[in-house]
């Protein structure tokens, strides 16, 4: 059963041959078992996710079942979720109760799924390995000893250790498609304003988006289907016809290759230095069983690339440094228990509840908005993103889908670059340019390197292509096992 589809659980419970008490039971015991040696739930409330089980199971018995009715979900505990403690990985949120919740937990609430319980990150989001969190790190379920990605570890690692079946992340410069790479999963970041942020505790808001987390593409489709839609209470929210993501994942019954004509972009900048070698055989691998599909590679050029980290090291931290400003100790969150004034209790609160990484970012986006450093380094960095949206542009011109490394790396060692932030910067290398300019991304397991640990495959697609970039996936996993494949330790 944990090795089960989406698609197939809806089916067995749609036909009474499983409940879904019975499913969350079984996940909730799986949770209990394995969290204590890998620590991905910050909070699980049993009597919470039965209660919805329960009434999911109503709604199957009266004929009014959706696709994802009944299915237990990981959430990011970045997601308010009314009456679930919802902490941000941080010590500054740790007893905060949500009074409401976020969009997509209405959406997936209103679908008819169950959350399973929040899962650990970064704090605030701002990490790459969820190393930064308040709770301490989350483990990779292939090796103990190395992380899991980040900022949405948790959410990959429980999906990897199927400790439930999918899960919900963010992705502000990667943090849905790295940790999916390093854990041997899917994930998909949509088109910036297809999820809304309406409940989703803001880090960069030009650059966050909510996405799905799972073991396949089709499964992601179904995630996407049921989360995306308009929501008037986020201003960048896309109202647009819905859309069904599922809708080509069958190839054409007449076509002899189902890729046929698709033609996949290659940048150059991302198989040159820092690339390791065992990521780029994995990779190469990948794009020749997509040419053997059909698919025609076609050389292409993002000039920009390399200039993608700096800048978004500027913009993300500059937004945060406002975004964080709310986190005051007055109207809820953490408060120093001793203070002076009201300015000590802001200092105090603030230097107490929030980590070094916080720190450090705040500190950053402060510092190129202030005066006379706004022009030298926000507003050229605003600039160089628009130049990296025009890469894209003119290489969408040439190809339907870009694709190569999702990481640089396999899964590093914990603690290996805790002490470097420019070199855990570093590992966001491909996965940042797509949220500088807003369009859907995502990672595909596509084999194994260094120390038996997974590869990701990235596959990039312009604005609104996400059933596009879907269905090649999808096509890619009828050919190949590599999202079937299991951590050791997990059975």
């Amino acid at each position: 059963m944990i090795n089960f589809t989406l698609k197939q659980l809806s089916a067995l419970l749609a036909q009474k041959q499983l409940s879904s008490v019975e499913l969350t039971q079984a996940y909730l015991e799986r949770v209990a078992r394995l969290n204590p040696g890998l620590n991905v739930f910050v909070t699980v409330d049993a009597d919470k996710s039965l209660a919805q089980a329960r009434a999911a199971d109503a709604l199957l018995a009266a004929g009014k079942a959706q696709p994802l009715t009944g299915i237990p979900l990981a959430h990011k505990d970045i997601f308010c979720a009314k009456g679930w403690r919802t902490t941000c990985g941080s010590k500054m949120l740790a007893n905060f109760i949500s009074p409401y919740d976020a969009h997509v937990v209405e959406k997936l609430n209103a679908a008819g799924a169950v959350i399973l319980g929040k899962t650990n990150m970064d704090e605030f989001a701002m990490g790459s390995s969820t190393e930064t969190c308040f709770f301490g790190p989350v483990k990779n379920p292939w090796d103990r000893t190395r992380v899991p990605g980040g900022s949405s570890g948790g959410s990959a690692a429980a999906v990897a250790a199927r400790m439930a079946p999918a899960a919900i992340g963010t992705d502000t410069g990667g943090s849905i498609r790295q940790p999916a790479a390093l854990t041997g999963i899917c994930g998909l970041k949509p088109t910036y304003g297809v999820v809304s942020r309406y409940g989703m505790i803001a880090y960069a808001s030009s650059l966050d988006q909510g996405g799905p987390m799972a073991r396949s593409a089709e499964d992601l489709a179904l995630l996407l289907n049921a989360m995306a839609g308009f929501d008037a209470r986020d201003s960048t929210s896309l109202e647009r016809p819905a859309e069904d993501y599922a809708r080509l994942l069958a190839a054409p019954a007449a076509a002899k290759l189902p890729l046929g004509g698709l033609r996949i972009g290659v940048p150059k900048e991302y198989f040159g230095a820092g690339l390791d070698s065992d990521v780029a055989a994995a990779v190469e691998a990948a794009l020749a069983q997509f040419e053997q599909l059909g698919a025609k590679r076609v050389a292409i050029s993002l000039p920009n690339a390399a200039l993608s980290v700096p800048a978004y090291y500027v913009i993300a931290p500059a937004e945060a440094s406002s975004n964080l400003s709310r986190f005051d100790g007055v109207r809820y969150g953490y408060r120093a228990p001793e203070y002076g004034d009201l300015a000590d209790m802001y200092a105090k609160s603030r230097a107490q509840g929030f980590g070094a990484e916080v720190k450090r970012r705040i500190l950053i986006g402060t510092y190129v908005l202030s005066h006379g450093y706004y022009d030298a380094y926000y507003l050229k960095a605003q600039k160089i993103r628009r130049l990296i949206a025009q890469d894209f542009a003119a290489a969408y011109r040439q190809c339907d889908l870009i694709m190569g490394p999702t990481s640089p790396s396999v899964a590093f060692a914990l603690g290996a670059k805790v002490a470097d932030p420019v070199q855990m910067y570093l590992i966001d290398i491909y996965t940042v340019a797509a949220n500088l300019a807003g369009l859907p991304a995502m990672s595909i397991p596509c084999g194994f390197g260094e120390g038996g640990l997974p590869v990701g495959l990235q596959l990039a697609g312009n604005y609104f292509a996400e059933a596009q970039m879907l269905a090649a996936a999808h096509q890619y996993q009828l050919a190949t096992d590599w999202h079937l494949r299991q951590p050791a330790g997990t059975e």
